[in-house]
């Protein structure tokens, strides 16, 4: 399908931007797939093409961050290769269960992280000693194991949820959790594109100059992390969070 040279820019647009904020705080899709979806392409040609662009985007923020010692080497070495693994077996469950079922639970879920973060008293979690080795890749390994399957069948808030695992279960700041957040979204996407593209729903001619965009608005927001600490990072989760939770109530609402 082809597009308008205004509307390639528009969603050029949409994709620097969702880059950006997919790299602090996750939720870049709730930029792209509205933006797609108004020129016309069928749902499953727009998912397929959103995250043929998105992966460059995590692809970007992951390398920022790792060129700023913030992506724990010991961790990535258990969270991308099972984070992968989950993003598949996430995608073979939709042939089985609609996504749709997770709607409410994800909304109530949402609401829970938003009144976590907003309220949070004590220490941050960055101020504690994290977990010994063994039990740090345990951890983590189970929530890029849990959270790549729910993206890979589902998606929206992944990264939100990825952020505040690894914040409160590791002993991380906000902005470290963001980027260990990144590989495994890094993971995820990759898996989604390989299932993507063997169906042949990925739409390149869109997806490619989009993921020029997307690269650029990732290592600007990747950037801004570094620079802007756990307080950037709390207040774009919780604006993402807001947005998911009015996208999601009104899903469930209009049934």
């Amino acid at each position: 399908m082809d597009v308008t040279g205004l509307q390639l820019a528009l969603l050029c647009l949409a994709a620097l931007c969702a880059g950006c904020v997919d790299a602090i705080a996750g939720g870049g899709g709730l930029i792209t797939v509205p933006v797609l979806l108004a020129t016309g392409l069928p749902p499953h040609f727009v998912l397929g093409t959103n995250k043929g662009q998105s992966v460059f985007g995590s692809g970007a923020a992951m390398v920022r961050f790792s060129r700023a010692r913030l992506v724990s080497g010991k961790l990535a070495w258990v969270s991308f290769p099972l984070g992968l693994l989950g993003a598949f077996a996430g995608a073979r469950l939709v042939l089985w269960v609609k996504p749709e079922v997770l709607k409410p639970l994800v909304l109530v879920l949402l609401v829970a992280v938003a009144a976590f973060l907003a309220f949070r008293k004590g220490p941050p979690p960055g101020d504690r000693p994290e977990p010994p080795l063994e039990k740090l890749r345990l951890m983590g390994g189970v929530v890029a194991l849990t959270l790549g399957a729910y993206d890979g069948f589902f998606g929206p808030g992944t990264g939100t949820f990825l952020i505040v695992a690894f914040s409160t279960l590791l002993g991380h700041g906000l902005m470290r959790a963001s980027a260990d957040a990144k590989v495994v979204n890094f993971a995820s996407n990759v898996a989604s594109v390989v299932i993507f593209s063997w169906k042949g729903v990925v739409l390149w001619h869109l997806a490619l100059p989009m993921a020029m965009a997307q690269f650029t608005g990732a290592w600007i927001g990747a950037h801004l992390t570094v620079r802007g600490g756990d307080k950037l990072v709390r207040k774009v989760v919780l604006v993402v969070v807001t947005a998911l939770v009015l996208k999601l109530g009104r899903d469930v609402l209009m049934g």
